[in-house]
Protein backbone atom coordinates (compact mmCIF):
# COMPACT_ATOMS: atom_id res chain seq x y z
CA UNK A 1 0.00 0.00 0.00
CA UNK A 2 3.02 2.42 0.71
CA UNK A 3 4.30 1.61 -2.19
CA UNK A 4 1.38 2.81 -4.07
CA UNK A 5 1.10 6.00 -2.62
CA UNK A 6 4.66 6.29 -3.24
CA UNK A 7 3.94 5.93 -6.91
CA UNK A 8 1.38 7.87 -6.78
CA UNK A 9 2.68 11.14 -4.92
CA UNK A 10 6.40 11.04 -5.67
CA UNK A 11 6.29 12.95 -8.68
CA UNK A 12 4.20 15.73 -6.94
CA UNK A 13 6.87 17.10 -5.21
CA UNK A 14 8.57 18.23 -7.73
CA UNK A 15 7.52 21.79 -8.86
CA UNK A 16 8.12 20.53 -12.59
CA UNK A 17 6.18 17.88 -12.42
CA UNK A 18 3.35 20.10 -10.74
CA UNK A 19 3.19 22.05 -13.93
CA UNK A 20 3.33 19.33 -16.65
CA UNK A 21 0.71 17.56 -14.33
CA UNK A 22 -1.52 20.42 -14.92
CA UNK A 23 -0.80 21.79 -18.36
CA UNK A 24 -1.12 18.08 -19.27
CA UNK A 25 -4.76 17.70 -17.82
CA UNK A 26 -6.02 20.55 -19.30
CA UNK A 27 -4.77 19.98 -22.41
CA UNK A 28 -6.42 16.25 -22.66
CA UNK A 29 -9.72 17.74 -21.34
CA UNK A 30 -10.09 20.27 -24.21
CA UNK A 31 -8.38 17.63 -26.71
CA UNK A 32 -11.23 15.39 -25.58
CA UNK A 33 -13.96 18.48 -26.45
CA UNK A 34 -13.13 19.41 -29.28
CA UNK A 35 -11.92 16.15 -30.60
CA UNK A 36 -15.46 15.12 -30.71
CA UNK A 37 -16.39 17.66 -33.67
CA UNK A 38 -13.34 16.71 -35.24
CA UNK A 39 -14.22 12.76 -35.06
CA UNK A 40 -17.90 13.37 -35.58
CA UNK A 41 -17.12 15.41 -38.76
CA UNK A 42 -14.70 12.89 -40.26
CA UNK A 43 -12.29 15.57 -40.59
CA UNK A 44 -8.98 14.03 -39.01
CA UNK A 45 -6.94 15.14 -42.00
CA UNK A 46 -7.16 18.48 -40.83
CA UNK A 47 -5.84 17.85 -37.56
CA UNK A 48 -2.84 16.27 -38.85
CA UNK A 49 -2.36 19.29 -41.56
CA UNK A 50 -2.91 22.10 -39.36
CA UNK A 51 -0.54 20.75 -36.82
CA UNK A 52 2.08 20.30 -39.87
CA UNK A 53 0.64 24.16 -41.29
CA UNK A 54 1.84 25.37 -37.71
CA UNK A 55 5.32 24.43 -38.85
CA UNK A 56 6.40 26.86 -41.33
CA UNK A 57 5.18 29.64 -38.78
CA UNK A 58 7.49 28.21 -35.88
CA UNK A 59 10.27 27.95 -38.54
CA UNK A 60 9.84 31.41 -39.04
CA UNK A 61 9.41 32.86 -35.82
CA UNK A 62 12.61 30.89 -35.07
CA UNK A 63 14.23 32.60 -38.18
CA UNK A 64 13.59 35.81 -36.46
CA UNK A 65 14.11 34.91 -33.21
CA UNK A 66 10.32 35.57 -32.43
CA UNK A 67 8.15 33.77 -29.82
CA UNK A 68 7.53 30.07 -32.04
CA UNK A 69 4.07 29.17 -30.43
CA UNK A 70 2.87 32.42 -31.80
CA UNK A 71 4.20 32.00 -35.10
CA UNK A 72 2.81 28.06 -35.13
CA UNK A 73 -0.67 29.73 -34.19
CA UNK A 74 -0.75 32.23 -37.05
CA UNK A 75 0.41 29.94 -39.67
CA UNK A 76 -2.02 27.26 -38.52
CA UNK A 77 -4.96 29.59 -38.12
CA UNK A 78 -4.28 31.27 -41.82
CA UNK A 79 -4.03 27.71 -43.43
CA UNK A 80 -7.33 26.35 -41.34
CA UNK A 81 -9.19 29.31 -43.00
CA UNK A 82 -7.66 28.96 -46.41
CA UNK A 83 -9.06 25.51 -46.31
CA UNK A 84 -12.39 26.94 -44.93
CA UNK A 85 -12.78 29.38 -47.43
CA UNK A 86 -11.48 26.66 -50.32
CA UNK A 87 -13.53 23.90 -49.70
CA UNK A 88 -16.52 25.64 -50.51
CA UNK A 89 -16.48 24.73 -53.36
CA UNK A 90 -18.27 21.62 -53.62
CA UNK A 91 -16.40 20.46 -56.79
CA UNK A 92 -13.42 19.91 -54.47
CA UNK A 93 -13.98 17.48 -51.89
CA UNK A 94 -12.69 18.66 -48.04
CA UNK A 95 -9.43 15.65 -47.99
CA UNK A 96 -8.48 16.75 -50.87
CA UNK A 97 -8.00 21.07 -50.61
CA UNK A 98 -6.39 19.32 -47.04
CA UNK A 99 -4.19 17.62 -48.83
CA UNK A 100 -3.51 20.69 -51.07
CA UNK A 101 -2.61 22.95 -48.21
CA UNK A 102 -1.19 20.20 -45.83
CA UNK A 103 1.94 19.21 -48.57
CA UNK A 104 2.31 23.16 -49.28
CA UNK A 105 2.89 23.69 -46.02
CA UNK A 106 5.26 21.66 -44.81
CA UNK A 107 6.98 21.71 -47.48
CA UNK A 108 7.57 25.73 -46.71
CA UNK A 109 8.20 24.58 -43.40
CA UNK A 110 11.21 22.16 -44.63
CA UNK A 111 12.39 25.36 -46.88
CA UNK A 112 12.54 27.76 -44.71
CA UNK A 113 13.99 25.28 -42.01
CA UNK A 114 16.79 24.32 -44.53
CA UNK A 115 17.91 28.13 -45.02
CA UNK A 116 19.18 27.29 -40.90
CA UNK A 117 22.63 25.88 -40.14
CA UNK A 118 21.54 23.91 -37.51
CA UNK A 119 18.22 23.10 -35.38
CA UNK A 120 18.01 23.62 -31.60
CA UNK A 121 16.47 22.49 -28.36
CA UNK A 122 13.66 25.30 -29.14
CA UNK A 123 12.53 24.06 -32.83
CA UNK A 124 12.93 20.18 -31.59
CA UNK A 125 10.76 20.61 -28.70
CA UNK A 126 8.30 21.66 -30.73
CA UNK A 127 8.46 18.57 -33.22
CA UNK A 128 8.75 16.09 -30.24
CA UNK A 129 7.22 18.18 -27.16
CA UNK A 130 8.58 19.35 -24.21
CA UNK A 131 5.83 19.30 -21.38
CA UNK A 132 7.93 18.91 -18.50
CA UNK A 133 10.25 22.32 -18.94
CA UNK A 134 6.52 24.56 -19.07
CA UNK A 135 6.78 27.36 -17.07
CA UNK A 136 4.35 28.56 -14.37
CA UNK A 137 3.37 31.19 -17.07
CA UNK A 138 2.73 28.61 -19.59
CA UNK A 139 0.05 27.10 -17.31
CA UNK A 140 -1.80 29.74 -17.10
CA UNK A 141 -2.00 30.62 -20.44
CA UNK A 142 -2.65 27.26 -21.59
CA UNK A 143 -5.97 27.22 -18.56
CA UNK A 144 -7.10 30.40 -19.89
CA UNK A 145 -7.04 29.09 -23.94
CA UNK A 146 -8.83 26.41 -22.57
CA UNK A 147 -11.31 28.19 -20.78
CA UNK A 148 -12.02 30.02 -23.95
CA UNK A 149 -12.42 27.11 -26.45
CA UNK A 150 -14.67 24.95 -24.02
CA UNK A 151 -16.93 28.12 -23.69
CA UNK A 152 -16.83 28.66 -27.07
CA UNK A 153 -17.90 24.84 -27.78
CA UNK A 154 -20.67 25.27 -25.05
CA UNK A 155 -21.79 27.80 -26.91
CA UNK A 156 -22.36 26.67 -30.27
CA UNK A 157 -22.10 23.10 -29.89
CA UNK A 158 -25.32 22.40 -31.20
CA UNK A 159 -25.10 24.71 -34.30
CA UNK A 160 -21.87 22.15 -35.21
CA UNK A 161 -23.29 18.95 -34.69
CA UNK A 162 -25.73 20.20 -37.08
CA UNK A 163 -23.19 21.05 -39.32
CA UNK A 164 -20.71 17.99 -38.88
CA UNK A 165 -23.78 15.37 -39.25
CA UNK A 166 -25.27 16.89 -43.06
CA UNK A 167 -24.29 20.61 -44.10
CA UNK A 168 -26.97 20.67 -46.53
CA UNK A 169 -29.46 20.39 -44.04
CA UNK A 170 -27.97 23.02 -41.80
CA UNK A 171 -27.32 25.16 -44.83
CA UNK A 172 -31.69 24.36 -45.48
CA UNK A 173 -32.26 24.84 -41.98
CA UNK A 174 -30.62 28.75 -42.22
CA UNK A 175 -26.89 28.26 -40.05
CA UNK A 176 -24.11 29.75 -41.41
CA UNK A 177 -22.36 26.91 -42.51
CA UNK A 178 -19.25 28.60 -43.87
CA UNK A 179 -18.88 30.80 -40.64
CA UNK A 180 -19.60 27.71 -38.56
CA UNK A 181 -16.53 26.05 -40.45
CA UNK A 182 -14.59 28.98 -39.79
CA UNK A 183 -15.22 28.38 -35.99
CA UNK A 184 -14.59 24.89 -35.92
CA UNK A 185 -11.61 24.74 -38.46
CA UNK A 186 -10.05 27.90 -35.81
CA UNK A 187 -10.92 25.80 -32.41
CA UNK A 188 -9.04 22.69 -33.88
CA UNK A 189 -6.41 25.20 -34.98
CA UNK A 190 -6.04 26.14 -31.33
CA UNK A 191 -6.23 23.07 -29.38
CA UNK A 192 -3.66 21.69 -31.65
CA UNK A 193 -1.51 24.60 -31.05
CA UNK A 194 -2.04 24.67 -27.43
CA UNK A 195 -0.55 21.06 -26.93
CA UNK A 196 2.26 21.17 -29.20
CA UNK A 197 4.18 21.94 -26.22
CA UNK A 198 3.04 18.63 -24.76
CA UNK A 199 3.32 16.54 -27.01
CA UNK A 200 4.83 17.90 -30.30
CA UNK A 201 3.64 18.57 -33.68
CA UNK A 202 4.28 14.99 -34.71
CA UNK A 203 1.74 13.36 -32.06
CA UNK A 204 -0.84 16.30 -31.49
CA UNK A 205 -3.11 14.18 -33.61
CA UNK A 206 -3.35 11.08 -31.00
CA UNK A 207 -4.43 13.84 -28.41
CA UNK A 208 -6.88 15.03 -30.51
CA UNK A 209 -8.62 12.51 -32.17
CA UNK A 210 -7.74 8.87 -29.67
CA UNK A 211 -9.65 10.11 -26.79
CA UNK A 212 -12.36 11.28 -28.31
CA UNK A 213 -12.56 8.29 -31.07
CA UNK A 214 -12.35 5.75 -27.57
CA UNK A 215 -15.53 7.25 -26.25
CA UNK A 216 -17.58 7.10 -29.36
CA UNK A 217 -16.72 3.31 -28.68
CA UNK A 218 -18.59 3.25 -25.86
CA UNK A 219 -21.72 5.72 -26.33
CA UNK A 220 -23.81 7.18 -28.78
CA UNK A 221 -25.17 10.16 -26.95
CA UNK A 222 -23.37 13.04 -27.54
CA UNK A 223 -23.35 14.76 -24.26
CA UNK A 224 -21.81 11.29 -23.00
CA UNK A 225 -19.27 10.84 -25.67
CA UNK A 226 -18.15 14.64 -24.90
CA UNK A 227 -17.89 14.21 -21.45
CA UNK A 228 -15.90 11.09 -21.79
CA UNK A 229 -13.74 11.91 -24.00
CA UNK A 230 -12.54 14.42 -21.95
CA UNK A 231 -12.25 12.44 -18.75
CA UNK A 232 -10.21 9.45 -21.15
CA UNK A 233 -8.40 12.82 -22.26
CA UNK A 234 -7.30 14.54 -19.03
CA UNK A 235 -6.50 11.05 -17.22
CA UNK A 236 -4.83 9.11 -19.98
CA UNK A 237 -2.61 12.63 -20.36
CA UNK A 238 -1.75 12.10 -16.61
CA UNK A 239 -1.34 8.58 -16.61
CA UNK A 240 1.02 9.24 -19.75
CA UNK A 241 2.90 11.56 -17.17
CA UNK A 242 3.25 8.99 -14.86
CA UNK A 243 4.65 6.29 -16.78
CA UNK A 244 6.87 8.52 -17.98
CA UNK A 245 8.29 9.88 -14.77
CA UNK A 246 8.19 6.04 -13.36
CA UNK A 247 10.21 4.62 -16.56
CA UNK A 248 12.05 7.51 -17.40
CA UNK A 249 10.57 7.84 -21.07
CA UNK A 250 10.13 10.64 -23.08
CA UNK A 251 6.47 12.72 -21.65
CA UNK A 252 4.30 13.47 -25.21
CA UNK A 253 5.27 9.84 -26.67
CA UNK A 254 4.25 8.10 -23.11
CA UNK A 255 1.01 9.89 -23.02
CA UNK A 256 -0.13 8.92 -26.74
CA UNK A 257 1.02 5.52 -25.95
CA UNK A 258 -1.25 4.93 -22.69
CA UNK A 259 -4.22 6.99 -24.57
CA UNK A 260 -3.89 4.25 -27.39
CA UNK A 261 -3.65 1.62 -25.14
CA UNK A 262 -6.80 2.76 -23.65
CA UNK A 263 -8.35 3.04 -26.71
CA UNK A 264 -7.55 -0.77 -28.01
CA UNK A 265 -8.63 -1.82 -24.63
CA UNK A 266 -12.13 -0.50 -25.38
CA UNK A 267 -12.00 -1.54 -29.09
CA UNK A 268 -12.00 -5.44 -27.89
CA UNK A 269 -14.17 -4.49 -24.38
CA UNK A 270 -16.69 -1.88 -25.65
CA UNK A 271 -20.35 -3.46 -24.09
CA UNK A 272 -22.09 -2.79 -27.36
CA UNK A 273 -19.17 -2.03 -30.23
CA UNK A 274 -16.52 -3.77 -28.83
CA UNK A 275 -14.35 -7.04 -30.43
CA UNK A 276 -15.67 -9.42 -28.19
CA UNK A 277 -19.11 -8.39 -27.45
CA UNK A 278 -19.49 -8.67 -31.25
CA UNK A 279 -18.22 -12.09 -31.14
CA UNK A 280 -20.28 -13.17 -28.28
CA UNK A 281 -23.62 -12.22 -30.32
CA UNK A 282 -22.22 -13.74 -33.13
CA UNK A 283 -25.28 -16.30 -34.16
CA UNK A 284 -23.77 -19.77 -34.61
CA UNK A 285 -24.16 -21.01 -38.03
CA UNK A 286 -24.35 -24.74 -37.38
CA UNK A 287 -27.83 -23.94 -35.03
CA UNK A 288 -31.03 -25.58 -35.90
CA UNK A 289 -33.04 -22.59 -37.93
CA UNK A 290 -36.73 -23.35 -36.46
CA UNK A 291 -39.48 -24.29 -38.48
CA UNK A 292 -42.53 -22.44 -38.30
CA UNK A 293 -45.92 -23.83 -39.16
CA UNK A 294 -47.67 -22.29 -41.72
CA UNK A 295 -50.37 -22.67 -44.65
Amino acid sequence: MSELLNFLTDPWQLPFMQRAFAVAAVIGLVCGVVGVYVVLRGMAFIGDAVAHSAFPGVALAYAFEGNLLLGGATAGITTAVLIAFVSQNRRLKEDTVIGVFFAFAFGLGIVLVSTRDSWTTDLSSFLFGQVLAVSASDVWTVAAIGTVLILVVLAIGKELVAVSLDREAARAAGLPVFRLDLVLYVLVTTTIVMSLEAVGNILVLALLITPAATARMLTERLWAMTLLASVIGCTGSVAGLYVSYTYDLAAGGSVVVVLTALFALTWCLAPRHGLLTKLVRRPDPTAAVPVHAGR
